[in-house]
């Protein structure tokens, strides 16, 4: 009983005529079919079709022709003019307007290997495949029929009414319809375009996950980072780890470690140590906070930076809690105890704002309402202080403040010294108006307007406790010098792990086993299917389809 059921089964043939020719086809028994009915052949699981074929019973194998139809069960069905099956190997090679067909999609090629044993089907002669709304185009590609997988190799192309997708090696999933992408890929959409090396692509969903040199062009942005996911109908897309978003028309670079874009409101967020870089005039501005906000279209943007807010330029820095720039207006507002050095002049104030020339994108005026103070340290001892209701500056074509007004309620002490640095006295007014001339961020005049009260008192003579104006607040520690200091006060950076994807498993082909149940008569020439003529739509009839193949006949 054993022995009887691991007895290897034979090929069985049934068919309405039964011929011989010793002299053509030694040991081949000559099948034909009539008018009525074709050739059947069945062995363990595979049932066959033909018009004609030759049985070698002692090699137990067949070669079939005409109308070729191989199943099997009611899930693959195969197609083809020319098929050759070995009984002992349980492969066929199958050649002439070959199409597979399983659930979920249809393969067409010129020649194809099947092997029942592994399950697979193999072509490297370029082949088409219909999806649902995909057609896929690859040179060489391998079906595995327990998981539904094509895996393409070669200039693999998708075509959608929605997007086109181009990969040199991918893995397509027919029951999800999800395709897997190994190496250099562009997915592109209207308005869109997607560059990966490593990801996976839901087609049915218009969604994707990308792990490798990934790069999404979203109109005049590019967003790049490690892990990028990507949602075509909501237009949104995210990044995690080592984040840039290039602003191609307003010249600017946004870098952090967790962002998402949302296209339709044409916005970007960004988190963990948030940085936007602007080129403003031939200097460079830079901004960092705990959150970044980019909206707006590109002649109205507004960028918002909340909690911990920094900026730094070569001849200006400042902090505060929140900055709101509005790029149409040219107005920046610093929110919430506000500072900024320009040179080595400390201004503070409840509200500061930065008024930017949008003609020519250079400062133009400073704006400090409430509590305004202004601080420099003296060369030698004590602080330099002017104090005011609100404070207006002039900045000139180097961007570097050149005139200051204090207005309402003025106050100022100065530590007056020859130009030899000798120290003449302290003076202390209070006046209705201060004006100050600066020439390279220092002061080099100022004026009192308005009946000013204060006198210069000798070094000496004058108290230790008065030498500080109400309110006075040096901080001068928190003063940024580079753009390495935009981040010192910011907590460790953890970045998340990343969920790579894993490597693509690539099973080698037998080409000694599968030539070994080609044709040993060329009864059929594969020809590579021309990319320009892959594509075949889904409405042409069978009918039309062989009619269009002629050569191959």
């Amino acid at each position: 009983m054993l022995s009887f059921s691991q007895e290897k089964k034979k090929i069985r043939v049934t068919a309405p005529y039964y011929d011989v020719n010793e002299a053509e086809y030694p040991g081949a028994t000559i099948l034909t079919r009539n008018s009525k009915k074709q050739i059947y052949i069945e062995h363990d699981g595979i049932e066959m079709w033909c018009d004609k074929a030759y049985h070698y019973k002692k090699e137990d194998s067949i070669s079939a022709f005409g109308k070729v139809i191989i199943k099997q069960g009611d899930t693959i069905t195969l197609t083809s003019k020319v098929a050759n099956y070995s009984g002992k190997t349980q492969l066929a090679f199958t050649a002439g307007d070959v199409v597979l067909t399983e659930p979920k999609s249809t393969l067409h090629t010129d020649t194809l290997y099947f092997d029942k044993l592994k399950q697979q089907a193999y072509y490297k002669t370029g082949g088409v495949v219909h999806h649902e709304d995909n057609v896929i185009n690859s040179s060489i590609g391998r079906y595995f029929m327990k998981s539904q997988k094509y895996q393409f190799i070669g200039d693999v192309d998708i075509k959608n009414p929605e997007y086109t997708l181009n990969s040199s090696q991918l893995d397509f999933y027919s029951n999800s319809g999800i395709a897997y992408m190994y190496g250099k890929s562009v997915i592109k959409h209207q308005g869109t375009t997607i560059h990966c090396e490593r990801g996976y692509y839901d087609t049915n969903a218009d969604l994707g996950y990308f792990v490798k040199n990934s790069k999404i062009f979203y109109n005049n942005r590019i967003f790049e980072g490690d892990s990028m996911y990507f949602n075509q109908k909501k237009h949104f897309a995210s990044a995690t780890n080592n984040i840039k978003v290039t602003d191609t028309l307003n010249h600017s670079i946004i870098t952090g470690h967790y962002a998402e874009i949302f296209k339709e409101k044409d916005s970007v967020f960004i988190t963990k140590r948030a940085l936007v870089k602007s080129l403003q005039q031939n200097d460079s501005i830079y901004i960092h906070a705990d959150t970044l906000m980019i909206t707006g279209k590109p002649e109205n943007r507004i960028i918002r930076a909340f909690k911990n807010a920094k900026f730094y330029k070569l001849d200006m820095n400042g902090k505060c809690d929140s900055i709101y720039i509005n790029q149409k207006t040219g107005v920046t507002k610093l929110i919430r105890r506000p500072v900024i050095w320009s040179g080595d002049n400390q201004i503070t104030g409840d509200t500061i704002q930065l008024l930017n020339n949008i003609k020519t994108n250079k400062l133009d005026s400073l704006k400090v309402f409430y509590n305004t103070f202004l601080v420099n340290k003296d060369s030698i001892s004590g602080y330099n202080q002017c104090k005011g209701k609100e404070l207006i500056g002039l900045f000139n074509d180097d961007n570097k403040l050149y005139n200051i007004d204090i207005n309402k309620n003025a106050e100022y002490i100065f530590y007056a010294r020859q130009e030899n640095g000798e120290l003449i006295g302290i003076d202390k007014r209070i006046s209705g108006s201060i004006n100050l001339k600066l020439i390279d961020n220092q002061i080099e005049e100022v004026t009192n307007i308005g009946s000013p009260e204060g006198e210069l008192t000798p070094d000496s003579m004058y108290p230790k406790n008065a030498r500080e104006l109400r309110n006075f607040n040096w901080r001068g520690d928190e003063r940024i010098l580079s753009v390495e200091d935009l981040f010192k006060d910011d907590p460790p950076l953890i970045l998340t792990k990343i969920q790579g994807l894993e490597d693509r498993v690539l099973e080698d082909v037998n080409e000694e086993e599968l030539r070994s149940i080609s044709p040993k008569k060329k009864v059929f020439k594969p020809k590579l299917l021309p990319k320009k003529k892959r594509t075949i739509p889904s409405s042409i009839s069978k009918k039309k389809l062989r009619s269009k193949r002629k050569s191959l006949k």
